[in-house]
């Protein structure tokens, strides 16, 4: 996934960065690491139209509940799953929420 930097995110939703760095630690949104920098940034495709992606933070919730790690979370939602077709975070940027949860809720068993 494309990191966008804190000031990116904030951009992107129209907000300030401490208010992204707030949906961070509310757990609306997961931070990620670039490993070629090494700086903490926000995954381009958790934003939409300015805003949080829908069902997203009950998403992170979710996985959070069944012990994933951030990275394991980013992993999660980046991952191909043919029952959908495609990856999570696609799934939920097409409204497709209820069957991104739903798999989310069986991930930690």
């Amino acid at each position: 996934m494309d990191l966008l930097t804190f000031d990116e995110a904030a951009l992107a939703l129209g907000c300030r960065v401490t208010r992204v760095t707030q949906l961070i630690r509310d757990g609306d949104l997961v931070a990620g690491r670039d490993p070629e920098t090494g700086r903490r940034g926000v995954p381009a495709d958790m934003i939409i139209d300015g805003g949080v992606v829908k069902s997203l933070p009950a998403v992170i919730t979710l996985l959070r509940d069944a012990r994933y790690a951030d990275e394991e979370i980013l992993d999660w939602l980046a991952r191909e799953d043919d029952s959908l077709p495609g990856t999570p975070i696609q799934a939920l940027r097409e409204n497709r929420g209820t069957e991104v949860k739903r798999r989310a809720q069986v991930a930690g068993f």
